[in-house]
Formats: structure tokens, sequence, C-alpha cells
């Protein structure tokens, strides 16, 4: 079986579609499916089998993402879906109407995964615009890109519920992205506190992923000041690179938490990444917009607990309580939680021990097989009708808000 996966995002741009295409994409193999991509050039990449680059120019104010012709992502897109079975859209951009556009015209069946909660994360970067009109037009596209497909892919249950409640009448398969598990064991953890000058004996906490406001991560600082209160040598190290990093810079002098806050920026997920988390003690994240968390079960795989708020898509690998502690949503007790963890290392001993086996439970391979299981089924499935497509071509087509 051949699918088609249609992206305005993917390496070497790091996030977290990225890293899903590329986890499907290897782990797919097994289960018989070839998977081709239609992706941005992002500069001088080299031509690899299978990957397709479509020429972009950096995006204004963004100089991390590409913004591709509209014009080539659909020839790019058309030609490469002739011998498939499927196609497989990945964002909601122009790779959104580009990929719906050559399934109908090659009538081929046509699904996307919901990765991002737009409805939260358009107002960090439109603050001008009124909150209540961004989430409603983020609503509203969803609802009607949604709804011209054959079905949906959410990484998790809240994601599903949260659509539904948009108006999204499509089938949905909860389905998260799954980790290469043994990729995250056998860090060199020493190899990384020394290059950073970090004591073998200071406790770390750990945050990996997007320097970004919706990632929450001044909720991290305002925790740190509680977790320094019970654990005066405790250094917070943020792993990542994104727009907010100025920011918290700033908040972290305000705050008087020079000597306890490490931005190492951005990492190789090879040998960088693995060692990040085989140095720290502990993992703490605070998002309330993710639609999955998947560093949560990295840093699990490499036998860090994990304490991280419950919120959308963390709940579904939060809720079991394996490997992690899940605090209010208040800084004082989240903070008061971490510092309790590393002063009772013996205690908590339980969390780092079953956190592997927990994020095994969660490997690429046991989820790429179900992928695999939709992908069959949905190909020999009737498709979308086309007034569904017709009312998505539009992405401003007029509808109510919810």
């Amino acid at each position: 079986m051949r699918v088609l996966m249609v992206s305005d995002v993917y390496f070497p741009r790091v996030n977290g579609v990225s890293t899903s295409i590329e986890t499907f994409r290897r782990a797919l193999v097994e289960h018989g499916v070839e998977v081709r991509l239609v992706v941005p050039r992002y500069g001088s990449e080299g031509d690899l089998p299978g990957i397709v680059r479509v020429p972009g120019r950096p995006v204004p104010g963004d100089r991390e993402d590409r913004l591709v012709g509209w014009r080539a992502m659909h020839r790019a897109v058309l030609a490469a879906a002739q011998d498939c079975d499927l196609i497989h859209i990945q964002t909601p951009f122009i790779a959104h109407y580009a990929g719906l556009k050559a399934a109908r015209q090659l009538r081929l069946p046509v699904v996307a995964t919901y990765h991002t909660f737009f409805e939260e994360y358009l107002q960090h970067y439109a603050a001008l615009l009124p909150a209540n009109w961004l989430k409603g037009l983020a609503r509203r596209l969803a609802r009607t890109q949604c709804n011209a497909l054959d079905a949906v892919i959410v990484p998790s249950t809240a994601m599903r519920e949260r659509l539904a409640s948009y108006g999204v009448i499509r089938e949905m398969e909860v389905l998260p992205t799954g980790i290469p598990v043994a990729q995250f064991t056998g860090g060199n953890g020493p190899a990384l506190r020394y290059k950073y000058g970090i004591l073998s004996t200071r406790p770390v906490a750990l945050y990996v992923g997007r320097v970004a406001h919706e990632k929450n991560i001044g909720f991290l600082l305002h925790a740190l000041e509680y977790t320094r209160r019970l654990r005066p040598d405790i250094l917070l190290l943020i792993a990542g690179e994104g727009p907010a990093v100025a920011d918290l810079k700033e908040k972290v002098k305000a705050l008087g938490l020079r000597d306890h806050v490490q931005f190492i920026g951005y990492l190789d997920r090879s040998e960088e990444l693995p060692a990040c988390y085989a140095a720290a003690n502990v993992f703490v994240f605070a998002s309330r917009t993710e639609t999955q968390g998947l560093v949560l079960l990295e840093a699990m795989a490499a036998g860090l607990p994990v304490v991280a708020l419950s919120e959308m898509g963390t709940t579904d690998i939060l809720a079991p309580g394996r490997g992690a502690f899940s605090p209010p949503d208040d800084p004082k007790a989240f903070g008061e939680t971490v510092a309790h963890l590393l002063n009772r290392p013996s205690a908590w001993r339980h969390l780092r021990e079953d956190a592997p086996v927990y994020a095994s439970e969660w490997s690429d391979t046991a989820m790429a097989g179900r992928l695999a299981a939709c992908y069959r089924r949905w190909a020999g499935a009737e498709i979308a009708s086309e007034s569904a497509f017709t009312a998505a071509a539009d992405p401003l087509a007029s509808s109510t808000p919810l």
C-alpha cells in the first residue's frame, strides 16, 4: 500500500508535527505501507527517495517556518499522488487544500491528523485581535476542513471531544503518534552535564520542546520559585528554541532566577536529546494546549519521572498515574511537588522504574500497526461527497461560528 503524506512543515524544522510524520514514516514500513512525502524545502536539503521538497520562503516574523507557493504545492501533490492509495494531510494550511484537491481529482480517500489546538494557539500570535473572534475563526475553520475529509485522526480523546463540540461529524480515530522507545535509552547524562558546566550532584528539572508562549513555560518559572525554597540548588534546564526565548530570559532576570535557569537551545535527537533526558532528575511540563504531549513519553522512555499538568492531550498519558505526578494547575503546588520528588528520591523510585515500562506501551511500532489498519479500511470505503469538498475549498466560506 502506498500513502502520500502532505505537510506544510517537516524536518529540519523540529516540532511535534515533524516528529510525528517521521516516526510514522519509518514505523509503517514493517506494516507494508510505503509513505511518500510532499513537504517544504527550507534550504539546501538533499533529495531523498520518497520525499518531494517544494520551495518556500520564510514566514514573516518566523524564521523557522516556510510558506510554500500555492500553485507549486498543488502541482507537486497532484503529481506525487498519481499512484497512491490514500492521501494523508498533516497540516491545515496550503498542504490541506492541495491534498484535498488532489484527492478529489484522483478519486482517492483523504484523511488528516489534527495536530494543533488552534483555538488557544492563535491568541498568542495575534494578540491585537479579540480573543473570542480568534477562537470562533479557529473553530469554524476546523469544522469546515474536517468535515470535507473522509476521516480525521486525533492524538487524544480530549481533542476528539473538542472537535465534536465544534460540529465535526466525520469519523474520528483516536491514534497517538507513539515513540521510538529505544532511541531515548542509554543517553550519556554525565557528558551533557560536563558540556554545560552542571555539577553531577545538582538536581536538574528539565523542559524539552518549542520555547513558545503557548507552552506555558512562564508557569514553570513561577513554580521554580517554590521549588527553590525547598531545594535551593535546583536548576531548570530549558532545551529547545522558539519565539519566546527573549521574553523568558527577561522574566528569569525579573524573578531573580538567573542562577537557577539555563537555556541550552536545540539538541539533535540522535545523541544530545537522549543525553539530556539522562542528565536530568525530573521532567517538567505545563502546556495547556497539547494535543498529545510526546515529550512526556520520551522522558519516561529514558527512565525520567514526570511532573506535568493534566490538560488536553496530556490527560490520556497522565491519567493512569504511572511514572508521573499530575499536580493542580497552581505554581505553588507544582513547584512543591517537584521539590518533594527531588528531596525524597528513594520514596519515589517506583516512578523512575515504571516510567520506561509504561512508555513502551506507546511504542511507534504498535501505533503504526493501528494506523496501517485504518489506512486499509479507509482505502476500501466510499469517499466523501463532492459537495463537502466544495464547501471546504474556500477557507472563509460562510458558516456560523460556534
